[in-house]
């Protein structure tokens, strides 16, 4: 070595970040590879990577789909930039204590060592560790702390979800403050829509067509191209509907079916009647969950499935029913439960059938082996959807299949056909006055939280009665099923799917189901009905159809007269007065296709 040269600095790594170990790292860690792809970048990951070296900008968010493998593309990037001397620092940030410790194992893959038991009070890291895991909340509590460590030295902070930057004012704050002069930052999402119009820190925004700005990626790879690139499984959807009877704080009894056109405090009073364990629709649905796992399992033996309570009651009363059928005691996963991360970990290398969670399994914990899920909970956001159903498309096998069981609630079955749409933050909206509105053209209004009646945490409020029964399956953007009896043969063909299958097999499969559904109906059907059955048929369908219309015009703005208008226009017919009971149902058909996003 000549006078005066540079040695490379062995402070650059205490332990040696591995661009090597990084090419070599499953490309969705841990062990999520899909099927065919070999042990390095898939092409998504590789053509970001590129683009980000090549510009090597000083902020860089990237949008992928949960189980695209964000954790994989993030450890390549560091590596490199270490390997560069651009940086000698690593900050993880990330929502939950959990994804501290799973960032860690994944980063210490690689070679780079990460400290996830790092706390404010000790201030700084051991000379051995590479950098730190820390959380939204924890740089929130001492930015200052966090803003003197990353001017220290050269720091990439990664900032996993990034939108939870916004989940506070003071999260916000505390990150802005924290890394605004760190050397490179990393934001990662694979949720990027909020409800709110709070600016995310290190997040572009460029003005969109209507003015309004909005959050501009760097690089993105949607749900869509997962599919397409066999990246991530698809997902079918299995509602159930069914009779729902409770008692209001002022003393009334009522009655109503699940999925059925009614008002917003009647959908959550049906809704929370549907969800309390100790009726009939709850324990149904787990049972049919659980013949679905059966038959999953008959392909794919370590297939598991979750249960997403409202709250740890609701939990525990789901464990102990899901004990009682399967003769195992499933995993419970509680978020104020000090061993809650050890327990999802042990869960998921483990062959067990159930675990049951509150929260604590939501966006970036990685369950590969997830199959089936029970959407047992009335939280009815757009992010939390999307979080929530990411737990179950991590493709492990090609012919892969989700099963996610869902309450016959319209706003779900959007959000349910709704999945594959991209959303941007939005900033500068005003929300829609009025009842009930949901304009999915609004960005910023898509993710507004829908909460029960408030007369629902009162007293006097009581679940009388639940009945549960098969509604419809969503796959592919289409709809099957002709509703069915709990514990029927329908209902069986349904569940009863195989687990490894093409997309396109599951979609021939469910149209076949469903004819030979309607060949069953037809034959049970009386050759002739009498005129006032005809009569009341129609009664019935003038009813619904006037109830679809008046929530369709609140969620759109639109008055009712142009609704009928477009529906005579899209089905045929003359008005409501003169239209045949067939004629009026087509009509309901169709409504209830564009509540679920469909032409």
């Amino acid at each position: 070595m000549t006078a005066g040269a540079t040695r490379p600095s062995s402070r650059l790594q205490p332990r040696s970040a591995s661009v090597y170990a990084a090419e070599s790292l499953s490309p969705s860690f841990p062990q999520r590879a899909a099927w065919g792809t070999a042990a390095s970048l898939r092409a998504w990951q590789a053509e970001a990577l590129s683009r980000y070296l090549t510009e090597d900008p000083e902020d860089f968010l990237a949008v992928a789909t949960p189980g695209a493998g964000k954790t994989t593309f993030a450890l390549r990037v560091a590596t490199e930039q270490l390997a560069r001397g651009t940086v000698r620092k690593v900050t993880v940030v990330c929502p939950t204590e959990h994804l501290k410790t799973q960032w860690a194992q994944a980063a210490a893959r690689v070679g780079l060592h990460l400290d996830p038991d790092f706390t404010n009070a000790q201030r700084e890291e051991g000379e051995f560790f590479n950098g730190v895991c820390v959380t939204y909340a924890q740089v929130a509590a001492n930015p200052e702390l966090h803003r003197s460590r990353t001017r220290r030295r050269p720091t990439l902070v990664i900032l996993d979800e990034i939108h939870h930057g916004g989940d506070a004012l003071s999260w916000g704050d505390g990150i802005r403050t924290a890394f605004a002069s760190a050397q490179r930052r990393l934001a990662l999402t694979g949720t990027p829509f909020r409800s709110d119009t709070a600016p995310i820190p290190f997040v572009n925004y460029l003005p969109g067509n209507d003015g309004v700005p909005r959050s501009h990626a760097d690089y993105t790879y949607g749900y869509t191209e997962a599919l397409r690139d066999g990246v991530v499984r698809p997902v079918m959807f299995l509602s159930y509907s069914g009779h729902m009877r409770w008692q209001t704080r002022q003393g009334d009894v009522v009655e109503a079916t699940l999925g059925e056109p009614l008002t917003k405090d009647m959908t959550a009073q049906a809704w929370r009647t549907a969800l309390n364990p100790d009726g009939e629709w709850i324990p149904a649905v787990l049972a049919a969950a659980d013949e679905r796992l059966t038959a999953i399992r008959r392909t794919i033996p370590d297939a598991g499935g979750l249960v997403i309570a409202s709250d740890h009651k609701a939990a525990r009363a789901y464990a102990t029913q899901l004990a009682a059928m399967t003769g195992t005691q499933p995993a419970v996963v509680l978020s104020d439960d000090s061993g809650a991360s050890r327990r999802i970990e042990e869960f998921s290398e483990s062959t067990e059938r159930w675990m049951v969670a509150v929260r604590m399994v939501s966006e970036g914990v990685d369950v590969p082996r997830l199959a089936v899920g029970v959407y047992a909970t009335s939280t009815a956001t757009p992010l939390f959807f999307a979080q929530a159903v990411g737990r179950f498309v991590r493709a492990r096998r090609r012919g892969e299949t989700a099963t996610v069981f869902l309450p016959s609630v319209l706003q779900l079955l959007e959000l349910a056909g709704q999945l594959e749409k991209e959303r941007d933050h939005a900033l500068g909206h005003k929300a829609p006055e009025g009842p009930g509105m949901w304009d999915d053209e609004l960005l910023a209004q898509a993710n507004r939280e829908e909460r029960a009646s408030e007369e629902l945490a009162l007293p006097g409020f009581e679940a009388l009665e639940s009945e549960a029964s098969f509604d419809r399956a969503l796959f592919d953007g289409g709809e099957f099923g002709l509703g069915a009896e709990v514990g029927s043969d329908e209902e069986a063909d349904f569940l009863g799917i195989p687990g490894l299958l093409e997309p396109e097999q599951v979609t021939t499969l469910l149209r076949q189901h469903q004819a030979e559904q309607s060949k069953r109906h037809k034959r049970e059907e009386p050759k002739a009905a009498a005129p006032r059955d005809e009569l009341q048929r129609r009664r019935a369908a003038r009813k619904e159809l006037k109830a679809l219309v008046a929530t369709w015009a609140r969620r759109t703005g639109k008055p009712h007269a142009l609704i009928h208008a477009e529906l005579r226009q899209r089905c045929g017919g003359p008005e409501v007065a003169r239209a045949s009971a067939e004629q009026i149902e087509a009509r309901i058909e169709q409504l209830r296709r564009w509540f679920v996003g469909r032409k």
